[in-house]
């Protein structure tokens, strides 16, 4: 098996898309690749749908740094992991042949649920109320006690992810080439009891964000992972840090992170 050569689609089946994943199995025939029918005996990866199906391709293959992936958009428009469109196939043969794309390394966090069970978002881990009532987290950067949190909750996001969820309440864009991860409040309660920042920060990749959850009649709290929720009862802490996992995408070289959020926003 030449590693180089495996080739492996994941998206989510329905006459029409499996219709052009059979086009794009086809077609990478035709050019030395070799179709697989499990992720893990593949090397390059590729997700045919929409951002959430490139998320839910990298997270169900186990976040492999030692293989490729690519998203392709079957939308009219290509989202923030996908440079290419399914019905485009002559611009991705020109772009492939031509030497114009490139890879790009995307970082990860690494959450850690009650010293326990650990995972990886490429996006973002959420941490919200599960009923209309607000909660309260205790919150330390490394070993100091930052603030005491009341609110709807919190969103911890990786740079490339911060156009998402996080983006939408107002949280900063970041540079994904940047080795850091940031913090966003959602609908924080601040009065003579509970203060907290008010803001989006940004932490170093050096450092390390835990948040204990106070029981106080909240506490069933929900935990998303990118676009997958979990189901946690009694949750106590959560600890966040940038992992050493990498996921790396397939791009093309002129159509970096900055010329996409321009045309995605402005």
């Amino acid at each position: 098996m030449d590693p180089r050569k495996n080739i492996y689609f994941y998206y989510q089946p329905s006459p029409e898309v499996s219709e052009k994943v059979k086009k794009l199995r086809e077609l990478s025939e035709r050019y030395g690749l070799k179709p697989v029918e499990n992720s893990r005996d593949a090397n390059i990866i590729v997700s045919v749908g929409g951002d959430g199906t490139f998320l839910q391709a990298v997270r169900k293959s186990g976040f492999r740094d030692d293989c490729l992936y690519a998203g392709i958009s079957v939308e009219n428009q290509v989202g923030a992991y996908s440079d290419f469109h399914v019905d485009e196939t002559d611009e991705m043969v020109e772009a492939m042949t031509s030497e114009k794309v490139e890879v790009r390394k995307y970082p990860t966090i690494q959450v850690t649920v009650d010293d326990e069970a650990a995972f990886y978002c490429l996006n973002e881990c959420t941490i919200r109320s599960s009923i209309v009532k607000t909660f309260v987290m205790e919150v330390y950067i490394d070993d100091l006690h930052f603030e005491t949190f009341r609110g709807d909750g919190m969103i911890i996001a990786t740079p490339t992810g911060s156009t998402g969820y996080n983006k939408s309440i107002n949280g900063a864009v970041v540079d994904p080439l940047l080795h850091c991860f940031q913090v966003s409040e959602l609908a924080s309660l601040n009065n003579n009891l509970y203060r907290t920042l008010g803001s989006s920060f940004i932490l170093s990749g050096d450092r390390t964000l835990t948040l204990k959850v106070v029981h106080s009649g909240n506490d069933f709290p929900i935990v998303s992972m990118d676009n997958e929720a979990l189901s946690i009862r009694n949750l106590r802490k959560i600890e966040v840090k940038l992992s050493g996992k990498i996921v790396k995408v397939i791009k093309l070289k002129d159509n970096s992170f900055w010329e996409k959020v321009k045309r995605t926003f402005l």
